[in-house]
């Protein structure tokens, strides 16, 4: 009897606690802060490459603060999702948009993609700055009516907190930059102290914010720094938990020792190596993708921590000046301008252009003709008519052959022209873009059709990348899963950058997010008419606040300067 009546009485108590922890519960909600927005019947793919799931995401403070059913939570605004995909924000491995954030904070070019965050700073960078450089970049600050107002990055990023930031912004500390602070634009080597001095700018970098180091080294002065001074800048970064990235000496005949190169600084400098917009470049390259993805497989499976992004464009995007070899850019612009004017050099030039044996990355040798080459962006107001015409139609035009017009823009522009160059094979692209390891970049500034930036001729990669991918290579030619684009696009990028509270949909992390139908997501910028924004994004959250809803844009501007591990604190 005593034991049953010790029985009674413990069933008692359970139940009684039961009662307790219900009536807790159920009295607990009505005093929750509601969420600010919950999303609601979506098809959840959260970026890890699962496939999807259905739930309700609850977003409260700019974070996700809850995933799961929903229904009787109360909320400031629902967001009716059904039919279509909710995934994290997509995040541009190389977004070129320091400069053109300031001109149009919005940067609609980047939100109607659905990216949320960009990573910048290709070897040169916004930061660090001093009069010299200022002076001789002159002409670019104008043509965006930019006054640089800053020296440092805790500098320039305060500025742009200021401003306000249509999307998350992180940055590399360039190399180039580096060199320019201590050495100018000339091909000359740094003495033991100078080098010290280069590697300090590197450390104030990091503390400011950088997320690691970065190079560029087909554009002078960058060909002029041998690999120990390379190795020497990256491990100032590796110090500080950051990452070393590289547009690398060659993308062409010398892909493979370029690669090799990349592969050593990370190595001896202690710091994981990015490469990006990997390609296979020149018509002689054409197929050696399987190789370049071998060498850098078998650097990965040595222990190397190696990845690589890409555009998946068959074009690139740099400078015109590239074309000319790195000797006639010794001290800068200016003397380049003067030698292309020389009777006697611009023979040496054109000589040294047509020579396919030359110990640089020639790009008149990677090209069919004149006619893969598409002026772009120029700064002298009479050369715009020539924006988006070819080289060839060019030539034609001036009556003049093709490498002499190509030194006349050169001369005529100051050596500021951009260009789109055909120099790589779909195949290439197809298999660089399905390696696990390879995620996206849009490699292209922040653009507007409207306003200044709607003035130039940009790749049509710089309105397009994402979706284009999602349609060209998800829905039309399966080179990819949905799911697995999306994770290329989101958690693959925020692991390599150590942004370990964005890229996932988890409850706790930023609410970067876009909805979307992946059976009308499309790009619509081409070649020809490339000021197009991207259709079908849905609705686009920057921690938390819409930036596009229902397809438009809001104006907000809600984004945030992602600083790297090393950064110091005021």
């Amino acid at each position: 009897m005593k034991f049953m009546r010790n029985l009674v009485r413990l069933v008692v108590l359970l139940v009684a606690t039961g009662t307790c922890i219900a009536v807790s519960a159920q009295t607990a909600m009505p005093d929750a802060a509601p969420f600010d927005v919950v999303i609601v019947h979506g098809h959840i793919i959260d970026g890890t490459g699962s496939p999807w799931y259905s739930g309700d995401i609850g977003v409260r403070a700019g974070r996700i603060a809850a995933i799961g059913n929903l229904n009787s939570a109360p909320r400031r605004q629902t967001i009716d999702a059904k039919g279509k995909v909710v995934a994290p924000g997509f995040i541009d491995m190389l977004g070129q948009s320091e400069l053109t954030m300031l001109v149009d904070p919005r940067l609609p070019s980047k939100i109607y993609q659905g990216i949320t965050t960009e990573v910048t700073g290709e070897g040169g960078s916004a930061a660090p700055l001093n009069a010299a450089m200022i002076a001789s970049d002159r002409a670019g600050y104008e043509h965006l009516k930019i006054t640089p107002d800053w020296t440092t990055f805790r500098e320039y990023f305060a500025r742009l907190e200021r401003q306000g930031m249509g999307i998350n912004l992180a940055s590399y500390v360039g190399a180039t930059s580096v060199r320019r602070m201590v050495l100018g634009d000339a091909d000359v080597q740094p003495t033991p102290a100078q080098l010290e001095a280069m590697q300090g700018l590197v450390r104030q970098a990091m503390q400011d914010g950088a997320v690691g180091l970065s190079t560029a080294l087909q554009y002078a002065p960058a060909p002029y720094a041998r690999t120990e001074e390379l190795i020497a800048l990256a491990s100032e970064a590796g110090k500080y938990g950051g990452i070393y990235a590289t547009h690398m000496r060659s993308e062409g005949d010398a892909v493979l020792e370029s690669i090799d190169e990349a592969v050593r600084i990370g190595r001896e400098g202690h710091l994981p190596v990015e490469i990006w917009h990997l390609k296979a470049a020149g018509k002689a390259n054409w197929g050696r993708m399987p190789q370049i993805v071998e060498r850098i497989q078998s650097a990965r499976n040595a222990g190397i921590d190696i990845s690589a992004n890409t555009y998946a464009y068959t074009a690139w995007f740099n400078t015109f000046s590239a074309f000319i070899p790195p000797w006639a850019h010794d001290g800068g612009d200016e003397k380049l301008i003067a030698r292309l004017k020389d009777p006697a050099t611009r023979a040496r030039i054109r000589q040294e252009m047509l020579n396919p044996k030359g110990d640089w990355d020639n790009e008149w040798q990677e090209i069919p003709g004149p006619e893969a080459i598409q002026i772009a962006v120029v700064q002298n107001p009479e050369l715009v008519p020539l924006q988006g015409k070819r080289l060839s139609e060019v030539a034609a035009m001036w009556k003049e052959d093709p490498i002499d017009a190509l030194c006349e823009i050169l001369i005529k522009d100051k050596g500021f022209t951009n260009v789109a160059v055909f120099g790589m094979d779909e195949p290439d692209v197809v298999l660089a873009l399905r390696q696990p390891w390879v995620s996206v970049d849009n490699d292209s500034q922040g653009a507007s059709p409207d306003g200044i930036l709607g003035k130039e001729h940009p790749h049509p990669r710089a309105y397009g990348t994402f979706p284009h991918i999602l349609r060209k290579y998800v829905r039309e030619e399966h080179a990819l899963t949905l799911e697995d684009a999306i994770r290329k696009f989101t958690a693959l990028p925020a692991q390599r950058m150590r942004f370990t509270d964005r890229g996932v949909l988890k409850q706790g992390m930023w609410a970067d997010m876009v909805i979307f139908d992946p059976a009308t997501i499309r790009d619509l910028a081409t070649f020809e008419r490339p000021n197009q924004l991207s259709q079908g994004m849905d609705y686009v959250l920057v921690n938390g606040v819409p930036v596009i809803v229902e397809g438009k844009m809001t104006r907000a501007l809600p984004g945030k300067v992602l600083r790297g591990a090393g950064y110091v604190a005021p």
